[in-house]
């Protein structure tokens, strides 16, 4: 069953840990640390020199034919562990883009995913492919850093951010010239994604404060998104057969990782799921 718990509130049962509430916190911390050592000022002017793409990271999404898949470069999860020992992203992002990928999200998250700034940066000298900065954020400061890193899309996720954070965060990515794909859960998530005018919303499978994942979230939501927002069905997706229900519910994309990273070979892995994606 899908949570609809009031905004704000924490959603984990009693006696468990509020995974994303730790994450958060471990964000802020990092955050505070960076902009000491590099002012908002000087990392506007080395975004500055990037040109993001949000437009065309929108045009992947919404391609007709097919599943619009945005791959995803990360090294550990908090479920699972390590996922990938030997993590190259570059290398991965390289069998992602002649594979098919509509997208890559690549993680920057430091604490709790192994990710780093310098992973989106690898992959952005070595694809064409738009790019998505995974993390959890916070702060404008991310937003620039997300640029200068060469993003072109950053995830803001609703049930880490208050109403006003949320449409600031989304004006600043504007601003940036950067999309904003807004992730949320339940349906109150999604009414207030909506409400702060998110034009791509992205329907999180797994609740980030137990990390249990229950795909009748996307099934469940999918009714109540308006047909001009684009639609993204995330995590849990390791079939072309869940692609292919999510897409005849009305999903635009999907973002797949686990799937893809736990395999020896994560292009071919994108290759198989991409397999009679017109059928």
């Amino acid at each position: 069953m899908i949570s609809s718990a009031p905004a704000g509130r924490p959603q984990g049962r009693i006696g468990v840990p509020d995974l994303l509430e730790a994450i958060v916190a471990a964000t802020r911390h990092e955050v505070t640390r960076r902009e000491q050592r590099v002012g908002l000022d000087a990392l506007e002017r080395a975004a500055a020199r990037r040109s993001p793409r949000a437009a065309a990271f929108r045009a992947g999404l919404t391609a007709p034919g097919g599943f619009n898949v945005i791959a995803e470069c990360k090294r550990r999860s908090p479920s699972r562990g390590v996922l990938r020992a030997d993590y190259r992203p570059e290398r991965i992002a390289r069998e992602y883009e002649s594979s098919g990928a509509a997208a890559i999200s690549v993680l920057t998250e430091p604490a709790f995913f192994d990710g780093a700034l310098r992973h989106l940066e690898a992959v952005r000298a070595a694809v064409a492919l738009p790019l998505l900065r995974k993390d959890f954020i916070v702060s404008r400061y991310q937003l620039a850093e997300a640029r200068a890193a060469g993003a072109d899309a950053a995830l803001l996720i609703v049930a880490a951010l208050a109403d006003e954070q949320l449409r600031s965060l989304l004006r600043a990515a504007m601003e940036y010239g950067l999309a904003a794909l807004v992730e949320v859960h339940d349906r109150a998530e999604l009414a207030r994604a909506l409400e702060a005018e998110a034009a791509i919303v992205g329907v999180n499978n797994r609740n980030l404060r137990t990390l249990e994942v229950d795909l009748d979230a996307s099934h469940a939501l999918i009714a109540e998104m308006p047909p001009a927002v684009v639609s993204v069905a995330e995590s849990g997706l390791r079939r072309r057969a869940d692609l292919a229900a999510l897409r005849q519910a009305g999903y635009d994309a999907f973002l797949v990782g686990e799937s893809f990273m736990t395999h020896e070979r994560p292009g071919a892995a994108l290759r198989e799921m991409l397999a009679d994606g017109e059928g």
